[in-house]
């Protein structure tokens, strides 16, 4: 089995080491630089360039072994880049068995707090989501025609190894911003890594939410790990007096409760850092 990312950006690099393990071999796929190409080579992964805008001249080949493709890079105005630059080396490759694309639980929108799961409507409150939207529908549609299963994997806030609240807090970037009754999913780097390594070896079709387990409100989780490591806990900053670029803000628009059962029920698992607590715990402990 072949596995080949398009975009080996902070999970899909996570993943490559899962479904190595899971006997996944060799692994390609798609970075941005020739610097960071050599890196990956260096390190076992088959990188090639891909800057979304063109097609990238060695993506064919590496396409033409391929059973599993993951999808791991955003839209842009112009719809999904993968589909518009190589749906003719997808239509190519005659191994292809299994699709699956990192999308976001932006897609749904704003729920005021409540639970919602994979049956609620997409109501998206940014166009980045409502680009998510169509790219999902694209794929669909490609999926359905080239007769193979999608996994589509809506993403909660991703958080890990050198990208958590640890950092934030150690560079002076954490805020804890306060919007009463807000409250926000997140999933830890490696549990999407292992969930697309099963789903993958299961060739698992369907869309599912990908969170963990207790959606929490920001300043909850920033104050927690500022106790573990003995700082400060930052001051409360009111939503109403903060600064924030139009991208932050508009996170804080979407407030919802994602629920996870149909991931779980689907590969029979419970998420190995089901929350926050968990999750920074395991952090802590690898930096020691």
């Amino acid at each position: 089995m072949r596995a080949f990312f398009f975009g080996l950006g902070f999970s899909s690099i996570n993943a490559t080491r899962a479904m190595r393990q899971g006997g996944f071999t060799p692994i390609g796929g798609t970075v941005r630089s020739a610097e960071k190409a050599a890196q990956l080579r260096s390190g076992d992964i088959d990188a090639v360039l891909f800057d979304g805008t063109a097609p990238g001249p060695a993506v064919g080949d590496a396409l033409a072994t391929t059973s599993h493709v993951i999808l791991s890079i955003a839209p842009d105005e112009h719809g999904d880049p993968v589909l518009r630059h190589h749906r003719a080396d997808l239509d190519a490759a005659s191994q292809l068995q299994w699709l699956c694309y990192y999308s976001t639980v932006g897609v749904y929108g704003d729920f005021e707090g409540d639970w919602i799961d994979e049956t609620a409507p997409l109501v998206p409150r940014n166009m980045r989501s409502d680009r998510r939207v169509l790219a999902e529908q694209a794929w669909r549609d490609y999926a359905a025609e080239r007769g193979v299963p999608l996994c589509i994997l809506r993403l909660a806030g991703i958080y890990g190894p050198g990208r958590s609240t640890f950092d934030k807090l150690r560079a002076g970037t954490a805020r804890r911003v306060i919007k009463p009754g807000q409250v926000f999913n997140r999933i830890h780097v490696a549990d999407i890594a292992r969930v697309t390594a099963l789903a993958a070896e299961r060739r698992l079709g369907g869309t599912f939410n990908l969170a963990d387990d207790e959606p929490a409100p920001p300043q909850d989780v920033i104050a927690y790990a500022a106790q573990m490591i003995g700082m400060d806990v930052p001051s409360d900053l009111p939503i109403e007096t903060a600064e924030m670029t139009p991208m932050q803000r508009s996170f804080y628009r979407d407030n919802k409760r994602v629920s996870n059962r149909a991931i779980k029920q689907a590969l029979g698992i419970e998420m190995l850092y089901p929350n926050y607590r968990m999750g920074l715990a395991q952090l802590l402990e690898s930096e020691q």
